[in-house]
């Protein structure tokens, strides 16, 4: 039986409204008591993706094969770029709604993980189309697709007054800009043939601005937008623009500030066009990130500059596979899993420090 088919009784909705009422009571970031987060709704690239590429078997950016997920539920691999559980995931469990995010596209979707959240994020994504369709996965206008179907289907089961307040009080969380900066600009140079990296940014922002006024205007107010990493100190990046040591690299990093700042700016200048009760927060996971790279002992981690799967200097998605030589044993010993994506206990250290900090701004 197709998601879209799933009966659903009424007093199952009732049952869930007064759940929704009563707020997450596990959770781990403190929430004032008079509010509540019944959701999490999550959009994005690869970073945040639960699943959604899986059945793209002509994309490279899929993974829901070995060695992924190794140390997921099972050791299944689902279409999480990590050995574990990803961001999605930890923003639910931190928030004390459920353990994992389960991927928009999952088949086996019940009501209940429709009334709790989704994610419909996906690997290859960009706020740049041209990301998108380098990587042959669906543009980001997908998701926003995707998000008002979602939000159609919430309504068919809680009514419209109902659904309006649910959407309102969900946490959203946006999480692109990686394959921009550094495949489709850097990388590839299909866009650094093109533009400047400061105009290039603007293109940028001016996406992410829009993306967030199309999440506004279907419903969201609670809506948090991830700068981009410092991607120089990434594995895949080191190899390729680090020289032989491999150090981080000094032009992608001030690509991504740059970036981060116009972002933090474009943002804030959106609250004009937002009613009283909508929050827009910028999200800086660049400086928490870098911390944890540059003083990865401290942190419990043995190695910072190589990915745990294969060599770890460039491998990423299909390229990370079962017969990848040398793939590590242990990656807790690692802040990357693999050439792109974080281990997941380096996720689970950022989005606690991330999460503590933005939440209450979100409230």
């Amino acid at each position: 039986m197709s998601s879209s088919s799933i009966p659903f009784s009424s007093f199952a909705v009732v049952g869930l409204i007064l759940l929704f009422a009563a707020g997450p009571a596990s959770a781990r970031i403190q929430i004032p008591a008079n509010e509540s987060v019944p959701a999490a709704l999550v959009f994005g690239d690869s970073i945040v993706d639960t699943g959604n590429n899986n059945k793209i078997l002509t994309s490279p950016a899929r993974c829901n094969f070995p060695p992924y997920g190794r140390d997921f539920y099972g050791g299944v691999p689902t279409g999480r770029f990590s050995n574990g559980k990803v961001p999605s995931d930890f923003l639910v469990e931190e928030l004390g709604i459920k353990d994992t995010l389960p991927a928009y596209k999952d088949p086996n979707l019940t009501p209940e993980d429709l009334l709790t959240g989704v994610c419909f994020a996906a690997g290859g994504v960009g706020y740049d189309d041209l990301s998108s369709k380098t990587a042959s996965v669906p543009p980001l206008s997908e998701q926003l697709r995707e998000f008002k179907e979602y939000a159609n289907r919430v309504k068919a089961m809680l009514g419209e007054e109902a659904t309006a307040k649910f959407l309102a009080d969900s946490v959203v969380l946006i999480v692109l800009s990686s394959n921009d900066i550094a495949n489709t600009y850097f990388n590839s140079r299909l866009r650094e043939l093109q533009y400047d990296f400061p105009t290039y940014a603007d293109i940028l922002v001016k996406t992410a601005t829009k993306f967030v006024m199309d999440l506004y205007t279907v419903g969201s107010r609670r809506i948090g937008v991830f700068g981009a990493p410092p991607l120089g100190c990434i594995p895949s990046s080191r190899t390729v623009a680090g020289g032989l040591e491999r150090k981080c690299s000094d032009k992608y990093n001030k690509a991504s500030q740059l970036f981060n700042s116009k972002l933090s700016a474009g943002l804030n200048s959106l609250k004009g066009n937002l009613d009283a009760s909508a929050r827009v927060v910028y999200i800086d996971v660049y400086n928490p990130l870098l911390e944890v790279i540059n003083n990865y002992q401290s942190y419990g981690f043995e190695v910072a500059n190589k990915g745990c799967c294969g060599t770890g200097t460039i491998e990423a998605s299909v390229s990370c596979n079962k017969y990848s030589p040398f793939t590590c044993p242990d990656a807790s010993k690692y802040v990357f899993w693999d050439g792109y994506h974080p281990s997941e206990k380096a996720y689970k250290i950022l989005v606690s420090r991330v999460l503590t900090k933005y939440v209450p701004e979100l409230m």
